[in-house]
């Protein structure tokens, strides 16, 4: 069968849906929600040299600053706030060694929901019946011992999986003309870098407005971005019981 085909395939055919949870705190988004009593959602993954990803949390229910604090206790974790709101706020986990929804998607699991609840980790993934889900979840859980099945379901893909570049536009589509500037000096300008190379008054200042007014643009986008982002996932999430 053709990559074309299979691509067809695995958007309008069945998927074998996986859930899994685990409640080791030895992952962060487990142990920090557990700490603060709240929710920590993944985001995105980012892959970095020498073993290393960036995770993206979403944080709701408390000051992710808290969080932040968290995670410094654990040695392979090098964790940054990046924006805050009302009800929580961003935060980023630079984590060395092996990412468990990262392995899921190298053996060709589509991981749709990552998150943490008051101490207990929950994992929703889509496995395209190209793929043997049985053989992926098997060797997933061989490697991920602490990680328990809870449910396997067939289903529809009725949600299409996203290329890097459609992704890319729709979340740009999000935004106003204004927002997508603001956003895009602040990274070319290195404020989103760890150490940061620059400070939201730097960004203010080149873009001629006030730190307010820029805090303001880089919230609104940021907050879009993720509401894009979870609403997609959202739409595979189990409606009924485990």
């Amino acid at each position: 069968m053709s990559n074309v085909e299979d691509q067809r395939n695995d958007r309008t055919g069945s998927v074998v849906e996986i859930e899994l949870t685990v409640r080791n705190e030895g992952y962060p988004f487990v142990g920090v929600s557990k700490e603060e009593r709240c929710r920590v959602e993944l985001a995105n993954i980012v892959p970095r040299p020498e073993a290393q990803y960036a995770e993206f949390f979403n944080v709701l229910g408390t000051c992710p600053s808290r969080v932040t604090s968290h995670a410094d206790a654990y040695e392979d974790v090098e964790p940054s706030l990046l924006s805050e709101y009302e009800d929580g706020g961003l935060v980023e986990f630079v984590v060395s060694g092996s990412c468990p929804a990262y392995r899921l998607a190298e053996l060709g699991a589509l991981p749709k929901t990552v998150e943490g609840v008051d101490g207990r980790g929950r994992v929703v993934a889509e496995i395209p019946m190209r793929y043997d889900p049985s053989a992926v979840t098997g060797r997933f859980l061989d490697e991920y011992p602490d990680f328990e099945l809870l449910a396997k379901r067939t289903k529809e893909a009725h949600t299409a999986m996203l290329t890097p570049a459609t992704l890319q536009q729709s979340v740009l589509d999000e935004l106003t003309e204004r927002q997508r500037e603001v956003l895009r000096t602040a990274f070319e300008m290195g404020y989103y870098e760890w150490p940061r190379d620059c400070t939201g008054q730097d960004v203010a200042d080149e873009l001629g407005v006030a730190s307010a007014t820029f805090s303001e643009h880089v919230f609104a986008a940021e907050r879009k971005i993720l509401t894009f982002l979870f609403e997609n996932a959202d739409e595979t999430r189990p409606t009924g019981g485990t």
